[in-house]
């Protein structure tokens, strides 16, 4: 369920930047999708994004900045080591120069090249 609901999310993102809109509202809302808007503001693909009522059901506002051309949430879990993290984002980004790939770790929610930084492995977003 929670992957479905991250997917939705990204859906509604590129959708929005695909019709010229300054903003998108996300909602239903969990930890993980946060943990990714925090390392999409970090990287530059997103102006900023404001959490509404977080405890319960909750809203995230995002400032959208035009860079999102296309994101993804995998449906099915797939586990990676760190020492396949490489390997893996070869395969699924389509160029070597953009995109990242996100993963869920021991160490919290890490883009590719952190995990690789930090040697550690986990579920691919």
């Amino acid at each position: 369920m929670g992957r479905r609901i991250l997917n939705d999310a990204l859906r509604t993102m590129v959708n929005a930047e695909r019709r010229g809109k300054a903003t998108a509202n996300l909602q239903p809302i969990s930890s993980v999708m946060v943990s990714f808007l925090g390392i999409m503001k970090y990287r530059g693909y997103i102006k900023n994004f404001e959490v509404f009522d977080p405890h319960r059901v909750g809203k995230i506002t995002v400032e959208l900045q035009g860079r999102i051309k296309d994101c993804k949430a995998l449906t099915y879990r797939q586990d990676l080591k760190a020492k396949d993290i490489e390997k893996y984002r070869r395969g699924m980004l389509p160029t070597q120069q953009w995109g990242y790939v996100v993963l869920t770790t021991p160490n919290g929610v890490l883009d590719h090249e952190e995990a690789m930084k930090q040697n550690v492995g986990g579920q691919a977003c």
